[in-house]
């Protein structure tokens, strides 16, 4: 996620923190961002990337707050297809970690979104020129001006809107064909919040109790061994709607004095 100086936004202060950019009414991009110093590789030698099948990154798919606005994150693209406007971003973030977790390549297809899975795999559609590109969403963004998508410099190139910074667009997201036939739809991973970690199976047992009194009915110890040690967690799930976890997490915070850990397996 690419968030402007000097705003600073915590992800349940669990998620990787990356910087971000914000444009200016109108496309200009800050002095410190734009295209590289150099020519690049040529957008007809890039090809689109091949939608597949790919699990959900572990740290990018949980709610997070940006500039105040709150966001959660959908179990899935199918059906996504929404129209408005396209920026992009490019040097200032070249070798910075995404938000899921990967590697930012202002050369790659790939661009940001502020809710559909990560991974996911859309079509972007210049609505003035009728071109179209692929690109595979791996980061969060954009946060301001009505903009819906935030292509990486090569895709945003090929698309032909670098020198003019936004465009109108239709984003269509897209749902792998898969050829081996043996899964219909990619998997979603179950979230869980993790309350407390103990040596002894008592003080386990003692916190499983004060969080199903206080209405986190789904709670469970598991055993967890951390070289040669073994451990009895306490967690919370699979939490079943992702607008539920402010709640759930801020008891665990009042029953435990600290904020739980999100896991998804």
């Amino acid at each position: 996620m690419r968030l402007a100086r000097p705003v600073v936004v915590g992800l349940l202060g669990l998620l990787l923190a990356s910087c971000a950019l914000i444009r200016e009414p109108g496309g200009r991009y800050y002095a410190d961002d734009g295209p590289p110093g150099g020519p690049g590789p040529n957008p007809a030698s890039v090809p689109n990337p091949v939608p597949r099948f790919e699990a959900l990154s572990a740290i990018g798919n949980v709610p997070y707050t940006a500039l105040g606005t709150r966001y959660y994150p959908v179990a899935t693209a199918k059906g996504y297809q929404v129209r408005g406007l396209a920026s992009w971003y490019g040097k200032m973030f070249h070798g910075r970690h995404t938000s899921s977790g990967e590697v930012y390549d202002m050369y790659a297809m790939t661009a940001a979104h502020r809710t559909l899975p990560l991974p996911t795999y859309v079509k972007v559609k210049a609505l003035d020129t009728g071109q179209e590109i692929i690109v595979r969403v791996n980061d969060r963004g954009p946060f301001m001006g009505g903009r819906v998508i935030d292509l990486s410099f090569m895709a945003a190139k090929k698309l032909g809107i670098v020198a003019r910074g936004t465009a109108k667009v239709e984003v269509t997201a897209i749902t792998p064909a898969d050829s081996r036939g043996v899964r219909s739809k990619p998997p979603v991973n179950r979230i869980f919040l993790q309350a407390g970690s103990f040596r002894l199976p008592g003080n386990a047992e003692t916190l499983q109790r004060r969080l199903i009194a206080a209405g986190l009915r789904s709670t469970e110890v598991i055993e967890a061994r951390i070289n040669k040690t073994l451990y009895y967690r306490v967690r919370v799930g699979p939490v079943r709607e992702v607008s539920t976890i402010d709640g759930q997490v801020e008891k665990i915070r009042q029953l435990t004095g600290v904020m739980p850990r999100v896991e998804r397996k």
